[in-house]
């Protein structure tokens, strides 16, 4: 191993150390955060994932100019005024988005501008390991609340079953009633199915339109997927017993409601491989336009020509 590249990698692993020793009682609550909060249970794989797709593209990192940039200490310096701003004012979000940042500054700051180019994508990945802050979670938690209940109404209703709405609790044949919880809004259901349409956003070969389209049409379809999931709980607490209807909502169906999101996923890709029009190839456009110059040519010498 060369010496240049040897003292890169020395210099790395100290810096790694640094920051992990930094940051280790945010890495612990977060980590603790993941495994009590089910609204942001996913976010564990996220680093998993982030570092599948860093040995992925090794073949292209490889061919990278490793080249510091000191402007990854202005990275650093904002992640470290987010965690002087979370440790201040007791906002552990900053402290965890700080997280992120410090990664992103020590990445340009050793590796370069190339290698943080090719990266930046797993980078801003790495943002969805953290979970909202608490402003941000009471806004959309409630709303996606009202609208599972609404939705499952409605469905509900379209297929002949005699059903009410009181606030956020659904009353099935005016005499059962099923409440809509907070943990039941989807929440859970909608950070897991943006992880795992960024995943297949980066892994597809598609435009970035469609890649776009892919990431955001993730919400709907887990809004989707969640009224769908009450409304076969309604019908086993009808037909079964709220029993059996309980254990499928928080066992079964949180788990086969992912591979639909996958199938609906490609649906969609394969949707937009048909709505789209193929480009033309310009090899096979040459020679019929050399043939319509040659033919005009022909016809303008034509027309000259002294009779």
């Amino acid at each position: 191993m060369p010496d240049n590249l040897l003292r890169l990698v020395s210099v790395t692993l100290m810096l790694l150390a640094v920051t992990v020793w930094a940051y280790w009682s945010t890495i612990a609550d977060l980590f603790k955060e993941w495994q009590s909060n089910d609204d942001y249970s996913a976010g564990q794989l996220v680093p998993l994932i982030a570092l599948f797709l860093v040995w992925r593209e090794r073949k292209r990192l490889g061919r990278c100019l490793l080249k510091p940039c000191w402007w990854g200490m202005a990275l650093l310096v904002l992640a470290l005024t987010a965690r002087t701003f979370g440790l201040l004012f007791m906002y552990e979000s900053a402290e965890r988005y700080s997280l992120v940042l410090a990664t992103a500054g020590l990445v340009l700051m050793v590796a370069g501008r190339q290698t943080f180019r090719s990266v930046s994508w797993i980078l801003l990945f790495l943002f969805l390991m953290v979970p909202l802050p608490g402003r941000i979670h009471n806004l959309i938690s409630g709303p996606l609340q009202r609208m599972a209940t609404t939705g499952s109404v409605f469905l509900l209703e379209a297929f002949g079953v005699r059903v009410s709405q009181q606030g956020n609790v659904v009353m099935l044949n005016q005499d059962i009633p099923m409440a809509v919880a907070e943990a039941c809004s989807g929440l859970r259901m909608l950070t897991a199915f943006i992880i795992v349409a960024a995943f297949l956003a980066y892994m597809v070969n598609r435009s970035r339109l469609q890649k776009a389209v892919l990431l955001f049409s993730s919400i709907p379809l887990a809004v989707a997927c969640n009224i769908l999931r009450l409304c076969v709980t309604a019908v086993l607490f009808l037909f079964a017993s709220a029993e059996v209807a309980k254990k499928f909502f928080h066992d079964f169906a949180g788990l086969a409601m992912m591979p639909v999101a996958v199938l609906l996923m490609f649906g969609e890709l394969w949707l937009m491989d048909k709505l789209t029009l193929p480009e033309p190839n310009p090899q096979q456009g040459q020679p019929r336009a050399q043939a319509k110059s040659a033919s005009r040519a022909h016809a303008i010498f034509s027309r000259n020509k002294p009779q």
